[in-house]
């Protein structure tokens, strides 16, 4: 991901991109200067969760910056929101501006049928793809994927500064069995995840209170299309965080899922799942639902905020800070990262302002559990501001 930005970005080059981006984004505009332009993403106010990004929203911020070198998208999101990347593509081009993306979930787009387009079919520039993810690699390892009209070599130096000069040959082999399993296998292989997916869905949401979503909510815009190999449950009905039902399924009846946030929680169904596995998973939800199902008040149900930017994510990084306690941090501006991890997508990020708002999420997401990093206080009780 850094590679990918900084082969595209200097400093003080905008770069277009939804908020909701993974904290290695961010990472990169630290480490390059770039200036990033935000699109704050819709939200869809039942489930809670930030969706994709609208084509009316980017070409508004071409339209007043363009002089962006770059847009970035997330394709697919952790919950399986996707965007319309042809359309985003061709618009970015018509602008000279090159179009990236984070397709970390997305492996299986490569692989698989009626499935929604990946990157490199939309026309996109360069993507960034886990393919430790959905296609079975050994974690750490991931692709990037360059267009036409990238120059590879130049890419290559940039990947130089960014990874280890001493390899993994354990790692880039697993990157070849698994891509080698996926041409030969990958349409049977992701035709039986999308079918027991979506088999669990329809299971699911027959327990009053959950919620597993798909293509029902496709909008043709912040919601173009839906991953439906991935299974997302909205557990806000049952009166619980999502971060709350994760560790009961965990604690309680053995079943370890991909991760909980404040109102959702995401199981990863991959080729080595079985029927078996999704009926254990229905069964634990429904019980959950009977023995902890409680009222609604006083739940939050976002899980993004939109941030007010004050400074480049660079200049707030390496400015003077000095600790505060969360509350007492409210209109300061940010110089460090706070996120829930997973998904890793930051809640507060350097350069930004410390709003009521955000602490008391942050305050409400420790209450409830979730794992929250970035802090230089691994407790994080107090959070690193910039100095008056």
């Amino acid at each position: 991901m850094q590679a990918m930005i900084l082969s595209v970005c200097r400093q003080g080059d905008k770069i277009i991109l939804p908020r909701n981006v993974h904290r290695s984004a961010i990472n990169a505009l630290i480490l390059c200067g770039a200036v990033p332009v935000y699109v704050n993403p819709s939200m869809n106010q039942e489930l809670g969760i930030a969706l994709g990004m609208s084509i009316k929203d980017i070409e508004t911020a071409i339209i007043k910056n363009p002089d962006a070198k770059a847009v970035f998208v997330n394709n697919p999101t952790y919950y399986g929101i996707c965007s319309d990347l042809r359309t985003i593509t061709k618009l970015a081009h018509s602008h000279g501006i090159k179009v990236l993306v984070d397709e970390a979930h997305g492996t299986h787009f490569y692989f698989g049928k009626n499935l929604p387009v990946s990157a490199m079919a939309a026309g996109a520039d360069m993507a960034s793809v886990s393919m430790h993810k959905s296609g079975g690699s050994l974690t750490q390892s991931s692709f990037l994927l360059s267009g036409k009209g990238i120059n590879k070599n130049a890419v290559r130096q940039f990947i130089n500064l960014t990874q280890t000069t001493s390899a993994s040959y354990l790692l880039l082999s697993s990157l070849d069995l698994s891509r080698k399993r996926l041409a030969l296998e990958g349409e049977v292989i992701f035709d039986k995840v999308g079918k027991m997916a979506q088999y669990a869905r329809e299971e699911i949401n027959y327990i009053n209170g959950f919620y597993a979503y798909a293509n029902e909510i496709v909008n043709g815009d912040t919601v173009f299309d839906f991953d439906k190999t991935k299974l997302t449950v909205n557990t806000l009905g049952v009166g619980l965080a999502g971060i709350e039902a994760y560790d009961i399924l965990r604690d309680e009846y053995d079943i370890q899922i991909e991760f909980g946030d404040i109102g959702n929680i995401l199981a990863y169904i991959s080729v080595g799942d079985s029927y078996k596995d999704i009926e254990r998973l229905v069964g634990a939800l429904s019980e959950i639902a009977r023995r902890y199902r409680r009222g609604k008040s006083g739940m939050m149900r976002h899980e993004y905020i939109n941030p007010q930017i004050v400074l480049p994510p660079q200049q707030a990084f390496y400015a003077d800070k000095e600790p505060l306690p969360i509350q007492q941090s409210v209109g300061r501006i940010c110089g460090e990262f706070i996120m829930s991890y997973p998904p890793g997508i930051p809640i507060l990020a350097p350069g930004e302002l410390i709003t009521s708002e955000i602490a008391e999420y942050i305050e409400y997401a420790k209450d409830k559990g979730c794992f929250l990093t970035g802090t230089e206080d691994l407790d994080v009780i107090y959070i690193r501001v910039l100095c008056d």
